[in-house]
């Protein structure tokens, strides 16, 4: 905006106070009083970096981008477009004097994909100076401002953006808008986000040393959507036993000397979470994936599919309630073979597109779904789908070619214990193999060995490799993309992603760790 950089300090504290805070919970927030009931998103973050925080940041800003100092290096940049802009902005004199040690911002309203009603909150030590440097702004400023009091507040409202300003309490308050200010200064006279049970049990769940902490409201958020909701996304919670419609969430970001982490949790909403340990399955993948997923549970979730499924029928082919009984006339018991699953997998190998492949892997009790497979191979062989043919040799499965899947068929094997369903027949077999040791696994890779171990109790259920994943995608992505090459520059520092997720009482927990090279 082209006012002197009043917003240049609300970019400097957003920037400084998130990324190089020296964090924690903020259970009993400050600064959340002066967040208006009901905003569904609320970040907090320290401002003054010090100890382990800092130098562990420091160190990740070093390794990733060559920053020794990432606070020192925001600070600079800014002063330098200010500079570029024709208004020299010096932090060290203006902001930092009153600078205290926390700040945060909330957002009131989503708007399609844009959120609104946002306010910025910054602690001050020094509340005449900070006024000052209010002042200062608004003399410089090439737009102009015009004076206004709210409730005892007297505050400035103007600029490019109609922005409101001033001092409240012992806090600075920069707001888009009179409206979201007045409302902000209600919040700090009484009813605010600090005030509401959901959000004091939410964020007191918070991650101890972390860099910042992120509360949402979903369910609000999904009502401001009109009630929208990816389906994936959906499923997802749902699966992590999670109602989104009422639920809450907090994810805080942790660094440590080689990794990140993000740690979320989320109220479960009086729902149950789903339990076991899918992370067996997901180490017994094969050794060359680049990429794996695991859950437990999978039969439940499957039968609970085919059951609403029978119930309504397939509009135009299956009546209501034909489903399951037509198919088992036919020898394809569907309720036996979904209750036959236990934990299922998924994985990616290749390093290119045309070595790209993967396979879904299900764990199984009994024959039943070994002989199903059979069934439903010998089914559609007998109908003469094109493209089908049976596997030879120790595998129950058929394999489908067709234009529209490309140069690989798809391949459905089972063996006892094990199915897999994958996008080329080598892939799907070592989905078979590494069970039975006759292949290398993720279990024997030392960078899935050490996610593993940053995810501490943490049962893990995702990984990637960094370097691999990195390989397909240079070799997917044109070299003229600038933005690729730029972003390969950072991407190349990370050694693995993983994922692990579990429950704590009514709190279900999840940690996406970045571990770097």
């Amino acid at each position: 905006m082209k006012s002197r950089p009043l917003f240049a300090a609300f970019a400097a504290v957003t920037l400084i106070a998130l990324p190089t805070g020296c964090g924690g919970s903020s259970s009993g927030s400050k600064v959340a009083e002066l967040a208006p009931p009901g905003a569904p998103v609320f970040v907090e973050g320290a401002v003054r970096p010090s100890g382990e925080l800092r130098s562990s940041t420091d160190a990740i800003a070093s390794q990733i981008a060559g920053i020794d100092n990432l606070g020192d290096y925001v600070v600079e940049k800014l002063e330098a477009s200010a500079q570029d802009d024709g208004e020299p902005f010096d932090y060290a004199k203006e902001v930092e004097p009153w600078l205290g040690e926390r700040a945060g911002a909330f957002f009131e309203k989503l708007d399609g994909s844009d959120f609104s009603g946002t306010g910025v909150i910054v602690e001050s030590t020094d509340t005449g100076a900070t006024q000052e440097f209010i002042d200062t702004q608004v003399k410089a400023s090439d737009d102009p401002y015009r004076t206004a009091t709210y409730e005892g507040v007297e505050y400035e409202l103007g600029g490019s953006e109609e922005n409101a300003i001033g001092v409240v309490g012992d806090f600075l308050l920069v707001a888009e808008g009179e409206r979201v200010f007045k409302q902000a200064v209600d919040a700090s006279q009484g009813d605010s986000l600090a005030a509401e049970d959901t959000f004091d049990k939410a964020i007191s769940a918070a991650s101890d040393g972390s860099l910042a902490d992120v509360y949402i409201d979903v369910g609000k958020l999904i009502d401001q959507s009109g009630g929208q909701i990816d389906p994936t996304a959906r499923q997802v919670l749902q699966n992590a036993g999670i109602d989104p419609s009422e639920a809450t969430a907090v994810a805080s970001v942790v660094p440590g000397s080689d990794q990140v982490a993000i740690e979320f949790s989320s109220d479960l909403a009086g729902q149950e979470a789903p339990t076991g340990d899918a992370s067996s399955l997901l180490g017994s993948l094969p050794g060359n994936a680049f990429a794996g997923f695991a859950v437990s549970g999978f039969g439940k979730q499957l039968e609970e599919a085919i059951d609403s499924l029978d119930e309504e029928g397939i509009p135009g082919a299956v009546p209501p309630n034909q489903l399951k009984k037509g198919l088992k006339e036919l020898g394809i018991d569907l309720e036996g073979l979904a209750s036959s699953f236990q934990d299922a997998g998924v994985f990616a190998v290749g390093n290119s597109e045309s070595s790209l492949g993967g396979a879904l892997v299900l764990t199984t009790k009994g024959s039943q779904a070994t002989d199903t497979i059979a069934n439903i191979g010998k089914l559609l062989r007998s109908v003469q789908v094109e493209g089908v043919t049976a596997l030879s040799g120790k595998y129950s499965g058929f394999s489908v070619r067709s234009d529209e899947l490309g140069n690989k068929p798809l391949v459905v094997a089972a063996k006892q214990g094990r199915i897999a369903i994958g996008y080329g027949l080598a892939p799907t077999l070592a989905g078979l193999l590494a069970e039975a040791g006759k292949g290398r696994t993720l279990s024997d890779d030392r960078a899935y060995d050490d996610a593993v171990a940053a995810l501490g109790d943490t049962p893990i259920g995702g990984f990637a490799d960094g370097s691999g994943a990195l390989r397909l995608a240079d070799s997917l992505i044109p070299s003229s993309d600038e933005g690729f090459k730029e972003a390969k520059k950072y991407l190349r520092n990370i050694r693995f992603l993983a994922l692990g997720s579990a429950t704590q009482g009514d709190l279900a927990t999840a940690k996406l760790i970045v571990g770097l090279k």
